[in-house]
C-alpha cells in the first residue's frame, strides 16, 4: 500500500489549494478514504472522509463549507479542495486508508496559510 500526497504550499489567507493523494497497492474503489491534518504542537485530527464510490462525504466542523473531498477511482486519486483558507488551517495534511485492521498513511503535504 502506498499513498502519495501533493499539492501543498504557501497561500495567503482567503486563498485556495487542491491537495491530491495517489494510491497504489490495493483496490482503491473498495475503500473509504480520509484526510487528516496535524498542526505544529497539536494532535493529528480528522478532516474529511469519502465513501468508496464517492456517494457520501463527512467533514470536521472546523472546515465544513470550506473544504470539499472528492475522488476519481479511474485515477486511484482522492482530492481535497480547500477554499477560504485561514491561518489555523496551517498543517501537514495526510491521506489515510484503514485496511485489514491496519492504518496506512502517506508522507503528508505541507499547507501554510500566511500573509
Amino acid at each position: 500500500v502506498q499513498l502519495v500526497e501533493s499539492g501543498g504550499g504557501l497561500v495567503q489567507p482567503g486563498g485556495s489549494l487542491r491537495l491530491s493523494c495517489v494510491a497504489s497497492g490495493f483496490r482503491f474503489s473498495d475503500y473509504h478514504m480520509r484526510w487528516y491534518r496535524q498542526a505544529p504542537g497539536k494532535r493529528r485530527e480528522f478532516v474529511a472522509l469519502i465513501t468508496h464510490f464517492g456517494g457520501s462525504a463527512h467533514y470536521a466542523e472546523s472546515i465544513k463549507d470550506r473544504f470539499t473531498i472528492s475522488r476519481d477511482n479511474s485515477k486511484n486519486t482522492v482530492y481535497l479542495q480547500m477554499n477560504n483558507l485561514k491561518p489555523e488551517d496551517t498543517a501537514l495534511y495526510y491521506c489515510q486508508v484503514p485496511m485489514d485492521g491496519a492504518e496506512y498513511w502517506g508522507q503528508g503535504t505541507q499547507v501554510t496559510v500566511s500573509s
